[in-house]
């Protein structure tokens, strides 16, 4: 009997493959995203970015990361996160803080 291949499908929201859309961004200023608790009761800080993304901040393991993640809607139509994100140490956060002066610089150089 032959064997059968699995065919991978790509995504096409890759959050490595670039922006969702090739139109220009408009220029806008952007609102303070505050931050809300899950209504679960849980202590867990979350910012939302938009499009099923946030900013966490996350206790696991007695140590805190902040999180930034895509979630996805499961069959029950909660919100669970996916795959697709980061979760940085505390001195991790600390040196992307320190470089964020030299992303904006290079972010207003090339749009």
């Amino acid at each position: 009997m032959p064997k059968t291949k699995k065919r991978v499908q790509s995504s096409d929201s890759d959050s490595d493959s670039g922006p969702d859309d090739k139109l220009p961004v408009k220029k806008s200023k952007p609102e303070a995203a505050k931050p809300s608790k899950k209504s679960d009761g849980d202590d867990e800080l979350s910012w939302d970015l938009g499009k099923n993304r946030f900013v966490k901040l996350t206790e696991f393991k007695g140590k805190w990361y902040v999180n930034i993640r895509e979630f996805y809607m499961d069959a029950g139509g909660d919100l669970k996160p996916g795959k697709k994100g980061i979760m940085l140490t505390m001195e991790q956060w600390q040196k992307f803080k320190g470089i964020i002066g030299d992303i904006e610089d290079a972010v207003k150089r090339n749009i």
